[in-house]
């Protein structure tokens, strides 16, 4: 067996490298290993979106640059399908970096800061006193699970299957030309489940597009997403072969963060914002309060449940109701009408589904006042 590690990170995504420079910030002494079954660089089924809150978490960090990789998005534009829209510069500008680059520089610096990246997939996990095992040959005083929508590390844990209304189910590819250069558009597509097209400019003129549907039970196969990207976004038919399709698991996904010496980060923590289908930045948030509980050995897995909450529980109340009426076409357009209007309730919207935002009652009450009126 190899040496006792202080912390093992499983999964080398946001979450995953966010989680290990954390620890080797608060510790610099702490050996840190950094497992994933990719190489690096490696692509990642998303949008490529990355709002500007990111870049404050990942500079609290001490990485700077990160932002240079891709190009400044200002404006977000929002039309629903009865034609009610909104297009409006974004409180801060955000930006579009393809996961290629946008998670190798995050593992390369979690490399810098003293990391050790080791490609491995992890099959078995074991606590034996004051250790974690995993495999049988790697052992570490505590475990941080960050690897991903359909976690490993997460199952191993016994955690409860999402149910189908949990779970949003999208496909993403590259279309060789983009219909904006500063815009980040977003179509809203109606039928019985919640669903949008996006297209995201990228560096060389390209766009991320993609459909996604904010429940599994509305997802269809891939062909028949493909089909619904056409029908919203003509035009903008991505290349074939760079089509994926993958599962997100939102966060009104029920709470699971055992105690132990294990702990859950990103998306194999639900961190999906079911409003917007964002999860880079609470990948990154979560991972960064991993990283600091980690070090607390036994004590970790109900520090990190309590973290965890705190964080995150006022922010998952608001987004999952607003995410509920949000599902009703009325609401949707009233909501999208209002923030057309009213730049406190585009600035809210914005700060809820990108970051961790909530409602402040000002606009929803400007929100509530267009739903009553029709206008």
């Amino acid at each position: 067996m190899d040496d006792l590690y202080d912390v093992a990170v499983v999964g080398a995504g946001p979450a995953g490298a966010a989680a290990a420079m954390q620890v080797r910030r608060l510790r610099p002494d702490a050996t840190v290993l950094l497992l994933d079954a990719a190489t690096f660089p490696r692509d990642k089924t998303c949008g490529d979106g990355v709002a500007a809150q990111v870049f404050d978490l990942l500079h609290g960090l001490d990485v700077h640059g990160v932002e240079d990789l891709g190009p400044v998005m200002p404006r977000l534009r929002l039309r629903t399908p009865s034609g009610r829209s909104v297009d409006r510069d974004c409180p801060r500008a955000n930006r579009v970096i393809t996961r290629l680059a946008f998670d190798n520089a995050l593992v390369e610096a979690a490399v810098e800061k003293g990391a050790e990246l080791r490609k491995h997939r992890v099959r078995t996990l074991e606590t034996e006193g004051d250790r974690v095992v995993i495999d049988g040959e790697i052992s570490a005083r505590t475990v941080i699970g960050a690897d991903g929508a359909n976690s490993t590390v997460r199952r191993l844990l016994g955690a409860p299957a999402s149910p189908p209304g949990s779970l949003a189910v999208a496909i993403r590819g590259y279309a060789p030309r983009s219909a904006e250069r500063d815009t980040l558009t977003i179509e809203y597509a109606d039928g019985p489940y919640p669903a949008y097209a996006w297209s995201f400019p990228i560096a060389g003129g390209g766009a991320n597009v993609g459909y996604g549907v904010f429940d599994k039970r509305g997802g269809g196969n891939k062909d028949a997403l493909v089909d619904r990207l056409h029908e919203l976004l003509p035009g903008q038919e991505p290349d074939p072969s760079t089509v994926r399709a993958h599962h997100l698991p939102l966060s009104t996904t029920p709470r699971f963060h055992p105690d132990g010496r294990v702990l859950l980060a990103g998306d194999a923590a639900a961190k999906i914002n079911p409003l917007t289908g964002e999860g880079i930045y609470d990948a990154i948030a979560s991972g960064i309060l991993a990283g600091r509980d980690a070090l607390l050995g036994a004590a970790a897995g109900a520090t990190h449940r309590a973290s965890m909450d705190r964080a995150f529980a006022r922010h998952h109340r608001h987004v999952g109701a607003i995410s509920r009426l949000a599902a009703r076409p009325r609401f949707l357009d009233a909501a999208i009408t209002a923030a057309s209007k009213h730049a406190r309730v585009f600035d809210a919207a914005v700060e809820l589904g990108l970051a961790r935002g909530t409602v402040p009652p000002a606009a929803l009450g400007l929100v509530l006042a267009h739903l009553v009126t029709g206008r």
